[in-house]
């Protein structure tokens, strides 16, 4: 846990390389011997470490920590988030809207940003019915919720018509 709250001090303090340092100390200890009682501590550290080498575009990194946290906690939908991101920035848009769908279902949908995603997702998979369905469930949730009624809903139902 002590790694962990300096590593998340380092990173307020904009000191991004001592915090990725002490994020793999805290992987590396994790791979020696993982310890139940520390489950959330190194479970958030994977997913911190997963969101720097995403920010950093390595992908192949940041997809093992997510798989990682996503073993020993099945409902964390942050690393289910976290893939869909990676699967979205590879494009592989049907990948991503099923690690974004996870992650939707483990937010009990109520989290709009996830949903956003997911339905961008399902859009650009050319899945429209599912794309509107969850933009009219965001919208249920924040009525005024930026851009998704226009960037999403307004070209689902478009795509609809004319296909």
């Amino acid at each position: 846990p002590a790694l962990l709250a300096m590593s998340m001090g380092m990173i307020v303090q904009k000191n991004q390389a001592k915090a990725r340092n002490q994020l793999k100390r805290i992987a590396d200890l994790a791979k020696l011997g993982y310890d139940p009682d520390f489950a959330d501590d190194f479970e958030k550290s994977w997913l911190l470490l997963a969101d720097m080498y995403i920010a950093s575009s390595k992908y192949d990194l940041a997809s093992s920590l997510c798989h990682l946290a996503k073993d020993h906690n099945r409902s964390c939908g942050r690393a289910w988030e976290q893939l869909g991101l990676i699967y979205e920035k590879e494009q592989a848009y049907k990948d991503a809207a099923i690690h974004y769908e996870m992650a939707w279902d483990f937010c009990s949908q109520a989290v709009p940003s996830v949903g956003y995603r997911l339905a961008f997702n399902y859009l650009k998979a050319k899945r429209y019915v599912a794309a509107i369905t969850v933009c009219q469930k965001v919208l249920q949730l924040r009525p005024d919720y930026p851009k998704i009624r226009e960037d999403i809903l307004n070209k689902a139902r478009a795509s609809l018509r004319t296909s």
